[in-house]
């Protein structure tokens, strides 16, 4: 996995001083919160739905090895291979023994976040195989030599004038004085050359939205159709999933599905929802040879039984990073990680080690907004609350960060000293903001002024206040004067 996110507040800064990124990421609001919210106000049990989501997942958990085990049994006798991964370096060994075995020079790939997780692309490349990502937004960042911004919408930190000089740069062989002026010929142009690549491809590999352990099928969810002829034309079909993909039955899956799309893109369904158990038999028409699925651990069944647990339940659809302030702010890529947003900033510490990407989970204004829109109900607040205390007991931050939270703390359990050190400190910062009440710039707060606006206190403090109104102090009710 890519793991840049020390570098999160250096990457943040770039990010908010790029005029094309922000003018990009001004589009996720626009066409994600809107869309979502109007699917869920026209599905009245939608709020049902995700609470059975979360009770089939809760199960599926504490029922996981189980469910593995099941789920192997129906893949092996529908004709297909299981291989389990305990990491990144052994899912890259198995893909690659799979190729080698088959003499394969092009590999074909539906989109599969497990396989940016892994490094897949660039492991393939060096060992002289070419990786080809069909779905368009994979295919753009590929030719840019990025990893995806967003989990379902990969370019959607691109705008169409850079795609345009993009593919300009990249397929030479076509007409120099050709008309890329309007989206549809973007799309016709990338899919006459990816429509080639499926018939050159030995291996395509997907990924899954969901893994059926009563009948051993795996699930692939996508707009374009570009799983379906992944999986389909290749001779070989190779299946990479996380072990937490895992549902019992037909009936649960199809209860999550409706949640999926409503919360990904605001459709009741996506275009194309695809099916696939074992390989071609005997009197298909059309299909893979063989068919192999990689279930990948990578850090997975440590979570499970922490308090992290809930994070497995995830189904991968973005609402949370859709809705997320600070994600619209600065974009994917500024997280350093393949997992963005909120869900990324609990998911990322937990496959990689907090000390490896502390600034995550602080990456939050905490408003609540990512819980309140996911589908499985996970509370990422909650989860990243724990990381934060996980990154002080273990004397991870800056130094005077862990200095002003000792200091805080140490007022904090003095309630007396606490409310004398308030009471003189807001009528002196009321005075210094002056009639605009608010800081443009204030000492040990710059990484807040240099982008916004600070408002001042009013000068007293509520207890104050409360006393002048009511004619006694709030904090003498409860004894936290004392």
């Amino acid at each position: 996995m890519q793991m840049t996110s020390h570098a999160f507040k250096a990457n943040s800064v770039a990010a908010l001083a790029d005029p094309a990124l922000q003018r990009a990421m001004a589009n996720v609001e626009t066409k994600f919160v809107d869309k979502r919210r109007l699917a869920a106000e026209a599905l009245p049990e939608f709020d049902a739905l995700r609470d059975n989501a979360v009770a089939i997942k809760n199960h599926t958990l504490k029922h996981l090895d189980l469910y593995i085990e099941a789920y192997a049994a129906k893949v092996e006798a529908a004709g297909g291979v299981v291989h389990f991964a305990e990491d990144a370096a052994h899912a890259r060994a198995i893909v690659l023994d799979i190729a080698r075995r088959r003499g394969a020079k092009t590999v074909t790939k539906g989109k599969t976040m497990v396989s940016e997780e892994i490094g897949l692309n660039d492991f393939l490349t060096e060992n002289g195989i070419t990786p080809v990502e069909t779905d368009l937004g994979e295919y753009i960042i590929q030719l840019r030599g990025e990893h995806p911004s967003h989990i379902i919408a990969p370019a959607v930190h691109v705008n169409r004038d850079q795609v345009e000089a993009d593919f300009r740069r990249f397929h030479t062989h076509l007409d120099p004085a050709r008309d890329l002026t309007e989206p549809v010929t973007l799309l016709s142009e990338a899919r006459a050359i990816l429509r080639q690549k499926y018939g050159e491809a030995d291996i395509g590999v997907t990924g899954a939205n969901f893994l059926i352990a009563e009948t051993g099928t795996s699930v692939i969810v996508t707009n374009e159709g570009n799983g379906d002829l992944t999986q389909l034309l290749g001779k070989c079909h190779v299946v990479l999933a996380s072990i937490e993909k895992m549902v019992p039955t037909l009936e649960d899956t199809a209860q999550i599905l409706r949640l999926l799309a409503r919360s990904a893109t605001g459709q009741e369904a996506s275009v194309y929802t695809s099916f696939s158990t074992g390989p071609k038999r005997p009197d298909d028409p059309d299909g893979p040879e063989e068919y192999h699925v990689i279930l990948l651990d990578n850090g997975r069944t440590a979570m499970l039984g922490t308090e992290f647990e809930e994070m497995l339940r995830c189904i991968r659809c973005g609402a949370c990073m859709n809705h997320c302030p600070v994600y619209h702010a600065v974009g994917g890529h500024t997280y350093g990680s393949v997992y963005p947003g909120p869900m990324g900033a609990v998911l990322t510490p937990s496959l990689s080690g907090i000390h490896k990407s502390g600034h995550l989970p602080n990456a939050s204004t905490f408003c609540g907004r990512c819980e309140s829109v996911c589908p499985m109900r996970i509370p990422l607040p909650k989860m990243m609350r724990h990381w934060r205390e996980k990154e002080f007991e273990g004397g991870l931050q800056a130094k005077p960060a862990r200095a002003g939270l000792l200091l805080w703390a140490y007022a904090a359990r003095r309630p007396r000293l606490y409310r004398l050190a308030v009471s003189l400190a807001m009528p002196i910062l009321s005075r210094m903001a002056g009639s605009r009440h608010r800081f443009k710039s204030l000492p040990l707060a710059g990484g807040w002024t240099k982008w916004r606006d600070l408002p001042a206190p009013e000068g007293r403090t509520f207890q104050q206040q409360y006393a002048e109104r009511f004619g006694r102090d709030p904090a003498a009710k409860t004894g936290a004067a004392r």
